[in-house]
Protein backbone atom coordinates (compact mmCIF):
# COMPACT_ATOMS: atom_id res chain seq x y z
CA UNK A 1 0.00 0.00 0.00
CA UNK A 2 1.01 3.64 -0.45
CA UNK A 3 -0.54 6.69 0.83
CA UNK A 4 -1.47 9.05 -1.93
CA UNK A 5 -2.65 12.76 -0.74
CA UNK A 6 -2.25 14.63 2.40
CA UNK A 7 -3.88 17.46 4.25
CA UNK A 8 -0.69 19.00 5.15
CA UNK A 9 -1.88 22.29 6.50
CA UNK A 10 -2.95 24.28 8.19
CA UNK A 11 -3.18 24.13 11.70
CA UNK A 12 -6.26 25.24 12.73
CA UNK A 13 -7.41 26.02 9.03
CA UNK A 14 -10.20 23.05 9.15
CA UNK A 15 -8.65 20.03 9.25
CA UNK A 16 -10.04 18.53 11.92
CA UNK A 17 -13.51 18.92 9.93
CA UNK A 18 -12.43 17.88 6.91
CA UNK A 19 -11.17 14.51 8.65
CA UNK A 20 -14.80 13.93 9.55
CA UNK A 21 -16.25 14.65 6.24
CA UNK A 22 -14.27 12.75 4.15
CA UNK A 23 -14.25 9.75 5.87
CA UNK A 24 -17.89 9.52 4.95
CA UNK A 25 -16.46 9.19 1.40
CA UNK A 26 -16.35 5.80 0.12
CA UNK A 27 -13.61 5.56 -2.38
CA UNK A 28 -11.19 7.53 0.93
CA UNK A 29 -9.31 5.61 3.07
CA UNK A 30 -8.36 7.02 6.12
CA UNK A 31 -5.84 6.27 8.95
CA UNK A 32 -7.38 5.32 12.32
CA UNK A 33 -6.72 8.48 14.18
CA UNK A 34 -6.24 12.02 12.54
CA UNK A 35 -3.08 13.77 12.47
CA UNK A 36 -0.62 10.52 12.36
CA UNK A 37 2.54 12.92 13.04
CA UNK A 38 4.80 10.32 10.84
CA UNK A 39 6.92 12.40 8.95
CA UNK A 40 7.30 14.99 11.46
CA UNK A 41 8.47 11.82 14.23
CA UNK A 42 12.11 12.43 14.87
CA UNK A 43 12.81 8.72 15.74
CA UNK A 44 12.44 7.83 13.02
CA UNK A 45 15.43 6.92 10.76
CA UNK A 46 15.11 8.71 8.31
CA UNK A 47 18.19 7.42 6.72
CA UNK A 48 16.21 4.17 6.27
CA UNK A 49 13.10 4.78 7.23
CA UNK A 50 10.81 1.76 8.24
CA UNK A 51 7.59 2.63 6.28
CA UNK A 52 5.93 -0.39 7.65
CA UNK A 53 5.33 1.98 10.83
CA UNK A 54 3.53 4.22 8.26
CA UNK A 55 1.49 1.99 7.16
CA UNK A 56 0.25 0.22 10.54
CA UNK A 57 -2.01 3.41 11.09
CA UNK A 58 -4.28 1.53 8.22
CA UNK A 59 -5.51 -1.70 9.40
CA UNK A 60 -8.21 -1.94 6.92
CA UNK A 61 -6.31 -1.11 4.22
CA UNK A 62 -3.71 -3.55 4.83
CA UNK A 63 -5.57 -6.54 6.30
CA UNK A 64 -8.48 -6.19 2.95
CA UNK A 65 -5.83 -5.41 0.06
CA UNK A 66 -8.03 -7.02 -2.69
CA UNK A 67 -11.18 -5.23 -1.35
CA UNK A 68 -9.95 -2.05 -1.13
CA UNK A 69 -7.34 -2.05 -3.40
CA UNK A 70 -9.10 1.12 -5.63
CA UNK A 71 -9.32 3.79 -2.58
CA UNK A 72 -7.25 6.31 -2.31
CA UNK A 73 -5.12 6.48 1.00
CA UNK A 74 -5.06 9.73 2.72
CA UNK A 75 -3.04 11.29 6.12
CA UNK A 76 -4.72 14.10 7.71
CA UNK A 77 -1.68 15.77 9.33
CA UNK A 78 -1.25 19.65 9.25
CA UNK A 79 2.45 20.09 10.76
CA UNK A 80 3.48 18.66 7.13
CA UNK A 81 3.89 22.27 5.97
CA UNK A 82 5.07 23.43 9.10
CA UNK A 83 7.85 21.14 10.41
CA UNK A 84 10.62 21.73 8.19
CA UNK A 85 12.14 18.28 7.17
CA UNK A 86 8.46 16.42 6.19
CA UNK A 87 8.92 18.15 2.25
CA UNK A 88 11.97 16.03 1.75
CA UNK A 89 10.70 13.43 3.47
CA UNK A 90 7.22 13.22 1.67
CA UNK A 91 8.91 13.06 -1.50
CA UNK A 92 11.54 10.59 -0.82
CA UNK A 93 8.15 8.40 0.44
CA UNK A 94 5.96 9.10 -2.71
CA UNK A 95 7.13 11.89 -5.46
CA UNK A 96 3.46 11.85 -6.61
CA UNK A 97 1.87 12.55 -3.35
CA UNK A 98 -0.84 15.00 -3.69
CA UNK A 99 -1.26 17.51 -1.23
CA UNK A 100 -3.50 19.46 -0.06
CA UNK A 101 -3.22 22.89 1.83
CA UNK A 102 -5.91 24.66 4.26
CA UNK A 103 -5.57 28.13 4.51
CA UNK A 104 -6.98 30.55 6.69
CA UNK A 105 -6.99 34.12 7.83
CA UNK A 106 -3.92 34.13 9.66
CA UNK A 107 -4.38 36.68 12.05
CA UNK A 108 -7.89 34.43 13.35
CA UNK A 109 -5.47 31.15 13.14
CA UNK A 110 -2.83 32.68 15.48
CA UNK A 111 -5.40 33.69 18.05
CA UNK A 112 -7.09 29.66 17.66
CA UNK A 113 -3.80 28.16 17.75
CA UNK A 114 -3.42 30.79 21.18
CA UNK A 115 -7.23 29.44 22.42
CA UNK A 116 -6.30 25.99 21.95
CA UNK A 117 -3.26 25.77 23.79
CA UNK A 118 -4.50 27.84 26.74
CA UNK A 119 -7.39 25.72 26.87
CA UNK A 120 -5.13 22.65 27.44
CA UNK A 121 -2.82 24.14 29.98
CA UNK A 122 -0.10 24.34 28.04
CA UNK A 123 0.15 28.19 27.71
CA UNK A 124 0.07 30.98 30.42
CA UNK A 125 1.18 34.07 28.63
CA UNK A 126 -1.74 36.62 27.54
CA UNK A 127 -2.12 36.71 23.74
CA UNK A 128 -0.43 40.14 23.69
CA UNK A 129 2.91 38.36 25.20
CA UNK A 130 3.07 35.01 23.07
CA UNK A 131 2.77 36.91 19.78
CA UNK A 132 5.62 39.78 20.79
CA UNK A 133 8.94 38.69 23.21
CA UNK A 134 7.36 34.98 23.55
CA UNK A 135 7.96 34.30 20.22
CA UNK A 136 11.71 34.35 22.05
CA UNK A 137 10.62 31.21 22.93
CA UNK A 138 11.31 29.16 19.96
CA UNK A 139 14.60 30.16 19.45
CA UNK A 140 15.43 29.00 23.43
CA UNK A 141 13.57 26.29 24.08
CA UNK A 142 15.21 22.75 24.09
CA UNK A 143 11.84 21.77 22.50
CA UNK A 144 12.58 23.59 19.37
CA UNK A 145 14.08 21.38 16.36
CA UNK A 146 14.67 22.44 12.95
CA UNK A 147 14.04 25.92 13.95
CA UNK A 148 10.10 25.03 14.77
CA UNK A 149 8.69 24.81 17.73
CA UNK A 150 4.97 22.40 18.22
CA UNK A 151 3.39 24.59 20.72
CA UNK A 152 4.27 28.32 21.07
CA UNK A 153 4.22 28.51 16.89
CA UNK A 154 1.26 30.84 16.47
CA UNK A 155 3.11 33.73 14.75
CA UNK A 156 5.80 31.39 12.55
CA UNK A 157 2.72 29.23 11.16
CA UNK A 158 0.94 32.16 9.62
CA UNK A 159 3.78 32.52 6.89
CA UNK A 160 2.17 30.50 4.68
CA UNK A 161 4.43 31.35 1.42
CA UNK A 162 7.60 30.56 3.21
CA UNK A 163 5.52 26.60 3.77
CA UNK A 164 4.25 26.88 0.00
CA UNK A 165 7.72 27.58 -1.38
CA UNK A 166 9.36 24.50 0.55
CA UNK A 167 6.97 22.37 -0.51
CA UNK A 168 6.78 23.22 -3.53
CA UNK A 169 10.91 22.81 -3.99
CA UNK A 170 10.01 19.20 -3.85
CA UNK A 171 7.03 18.77 -5.92
CA UNK A 172 4.97 20.48 -9.01
CA UNK A 173 2.60 23.01 -9.00
CA UNK A 174 0.05 20.51 -10.49
CA UNK A 175 0.08 18.50 -7.11
CA UNK A 176 -1.64 20.86 -5.11
CA UNK A 177 -4.95 21.69 -3.89
CA UNK A 178 -5.29 25.24 -2.57
CA UNK A 179 -8.61 26.00 -0.02
CA UNK A 180 -9.52 28.60 1.85
CA UNK A 181 -11.38 28.18 5.45
CA UNK A 182 -13.62 31.20 4.87
CA UNK A 183 -14.85 29.17 1.49
CA UNK A 184 -15.02 25.53 3.65
CA UNK A 185 -17.64 27.70 5.81
CA UNK A 186 -19.71 29.11 3.44
CA UNK A 187 -20.08 26.46 0.90
CA UNK A 188 -18.82 22.91 1.84
CA UNK A 189 -20.25 20.58 -0.93
CA UNK A 190 -18.41 23.22 -3.10
CA UNK A 191 -15.17 22.65 -1.38
CA UNK A 192 -15.93 18.92 -1.15
CA UNK A 193 -16.18 18.93 -4.76
CA UNK A 194 -13.24 20.65 -5.55
CA UNK A 195 -10.87 18.03 -3.59
CA UNK A 196 -12.83 14.73 -4.81
CA UNK A 197 -12.22 16.30 -8.33
CA UNK A 198 -8.75 16.89 -7.85
CA UNK A 199 -8.13 13.27 -6.02
CA UNK A 200 -9.93 11.41 -9.13
CA UNK A 201 -12.86 10.41 -6.90
CA UNK A 202 -16.69 10.86 -7.24
CA UNK A 203 -17.92 13.16 -5.80
CA UNK A 204 -20.15 13.11 -2.94
CA UNK A 205 -23.74 11.84 -3.24
CA UNK A 206 -24.82 12.83 -0.27
CA UNK A 207 -22.79 15.61 1.48
CA UNK A 208 -22.35 15.62 5.30
CA UNK A 209 -24.06 18.27 7.62
CA UNK A 210 -21.65 21.28 7.77
CA UNK A 211 -20.72 21.75 11.50
CA UNK A 212 -18.16 23.43 13.68
CA UNK A 213 -15.50 20.50 14.70
CA UNK A 214 -12.79 21.39 17.22
CA UNK A 215 -10.14 19.25 18.42
CA UNK A 216 -10.38 20.69 21.80
CA UNK A 217 -12.84 22.49 24.07
CA UNK A 218 -12.02 25.64 23.94
CA UNK A 219 -12.23 27.68 27.53
CA UNK A 220 -15.37 30.19 26.84
CA UNK A 221 -13.76 33.20 29.30
CA UNK A 222 -10.81 33.93 26.16
CA UNK A 223 -12.28 36.33 24.28
CA UNK A 224 -11.93 38.06 21.33
CA UNK A 225 -8.47 39.29 20.12
CA UNK A 226 -7.96 43.21 20.28
CA UNK A 227 -7.89 45.10 17.97
CA UNK A 228 -4.04 46.00 18.58
CA UNK A 229 -2.65 42.61 18.13
CA UNK A 230 -4.93 41.77 15.55
CA UNK A 231 -3.61 44.81 13.56
CA UNK A 232 0.15 44.02 15.06
CA UNK A 233 0.44 40.48 13.03
CA UNK A 234 -1.73 41.72 10.02
CA UNK A 235 1.31 44.07 9.71
CA UNK A 236 3.89 40.95 10.11
CA UNK A 237 1.94 39.29 7.58
CA UNK A 238 1.37 41.74 5.08
CA UNK A 239 4.21 41.00 2.60
CA UNK A 240 3.67 37.45 3.05
CA UNK A 241 -0.50 37.43 2.28
CA UNK A 242 0.60 38.96 -0.99
CA UNK A 243 3.31 36.35 -2.40
CA UNK A 244 0.79 33.58 -0.62
CA UNK A 245 -2.05 35.11 -2.48
CA UNK A 246 0.51 35.17 -5.86
CA UNK A 247 1.38 31.12 -5.38
CA UNK A 248 -2.22 29.95 -4.85
CA UNK A 249 -4.25 32.45 -6.74
CA UNK A 250 -6.79 32.15 -4.21
CA UNK A 251 -8.22 35.90 -3.63
CA UNK A 252 -6.92 36.69 -0.19
CA UNK A 253 -7.62 40.34 0.21
CA UNK A 254 -9.49 40.22 2.97
CA UNK A 255 -6.75 38.97 5.43
CA UNK A 256 -5.82 42.45 5.46
CA UNK A 257 -9.19 43.98 7.27
CA UNK A 258 -7.37 44.31 10.43
CA UNK A 259 -5.40 47.20 9.37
Amino acid sequence: MQVNFLIAGMQKGGTTALDRFLRAHDDLCLPCRKEVHFFDDEKVNWSAPDYSQYHDFYPEKKDNQTQNAARLVGDITPIYSYWAPCAERIKAYNPQMKIILCLRDPVERAYSHWEMEVSRKAERLKFRAAIREGRDRIAKSNNTQHGCHRVFSYVERGFYALQIKRLRAYFPHHQFLYLENRNMKEDLPGTLDQICDFLGVKRFGIYPANETILPTRKRLDLGQIKAEDAAYLAGLYNNDTRETARLTGLDLSHYQSWT
